[in-house]
């Protein structure tokens, strides 16, 4: 069973509702249907009839959570009328476990309204991004599965949001892949110590961050990427080390790295993923323009699952 299967059939045991702010976007559509025919989830495409029905409601919810940041009634009012915050606001009330969209709205379009609103989880300090990597050589990772982090949300994070980026991806191995055991490979051009730079010193200084929040997560670094999977390089620039050779997360020290990273991978290696967003107190999840039906599905799974684990 690879790990769409397994996410589809935790999906189906969870009966959580996702709301899709995209209720007529025509591939938006057809994946509600798929995902309600396979029971995914409760699909709820948001439409202007739809949003009539507590748009009032919202809007005096919307108010009181954003009072102090100095809105009035009207602005909240008038975001309401956004499907993206009428979306959060169901997320946020509990009438939606979580959200999707992306189809044709950005990232930014999604991740305004989710941190206003549903906001970090106690104790998170950023959103960051994990892409679920499929791979053709099932010896890398765990049987071919990688997760990669940030692919898509911070472009240049501190040391200490690095190490906070770290400690989510193996969260979301864990909850959401069923990965038993994380490995936290925080990646860089240097291998412990095999070469000096600032660029490596926030590495290494996010490793130690890291190991403080969470001391029971396997995690080392600075690693380079193939002392971080390949058994025999390991031995000769890291040996000792609990992760090196066998690392089935792979941290980027950037978003710069870690895009053409996993494009790389796709585009010349075959390996194929989604993305998935953590951090959030509630699961919203973005898509790419470009999307497939397939794509909307999976991630419509992704987030029930997502919402199961909370």
């Amino acid at each position: 069973m690879n790990v769409i299967e397994k996410i589809w059939a935790k999906a189906r045991s969870g009966g959580k509702t996702i709301v899709l702010p995209e209720g007529d976007e025509p591939r938006t559509v057809a994946a509600a249907e798929i995902v309600a025919r396979e029971g995914l989830a409760k699909p709820i495409l948001l439409t202007p009839e739809r949003m009539r029905e507590k748009a009032d409601a919202y809007a005096a919810a919307l108010y009181e959570l954003r009072k102090a940041k100095g809105w009035s009634y009207e602005d909240a009012a008038k975001r309401v009328a956004d499907p993206m915050y009428y979306g959060m606001m169901m997320v946020q009330t509990g009438d939606a476990d979580g959200l999707v969209s992306g189809a044709v709205h950005s990232t930014g379009d999604m991740l305004r309204p989710a941190l206003q609103i549903v906001k970090t989880k106690p104790g998170v300090k950023l959103v960051s991004s994990a892409f679920i990597i499929g791979c053709p050589n099932k010896s890398l990772g765990e049987d071919g599965l990688l997760l990669y982090a940030d692919c898509v949300v911070n472009p240049c994070p501190t040391a200490e949001e690095l190490a906070h980026i770290a400690v989510s991806t193996a969260e979301t191995a864990r909850t959401l892949c069923g990965v038993a055991e994380p490995r936290v490979a925080m990646l860089s051009f240097s291998t412990l110590g095999s070469a000096e730079h600032e660029l490596v010193a926030k590495v290494r200084e996010a490793t130690k961050i890291a190991h403080a929040l969470a001391p029971e997560v396997l995690l080392d670094g600075e690693l380079q990427l193939d002392a971080a999977l390949v058994p025999e390089v390991a031995a000769i620039k890291a040996p000792g080390s609990p992760v090196a050779g066998r690392a089935n997360v792979l941290v980027f020290p950037d978003l710069q790295s870690g895009n053409i990273g996993y494009k790389i991978g796709e585009r010349l290696g075959g390996a194929g993923g989604f993305a998935v967003l953590q951090g959030l107190a509630k699961p919203c999840n973005d898509l790419s323009r470009g999307c497939s039906v397939a794509d909307i599905v999976n991630t419509i799974a992704v987030t029930a699952v997502q919402a199961t684990a909370l």
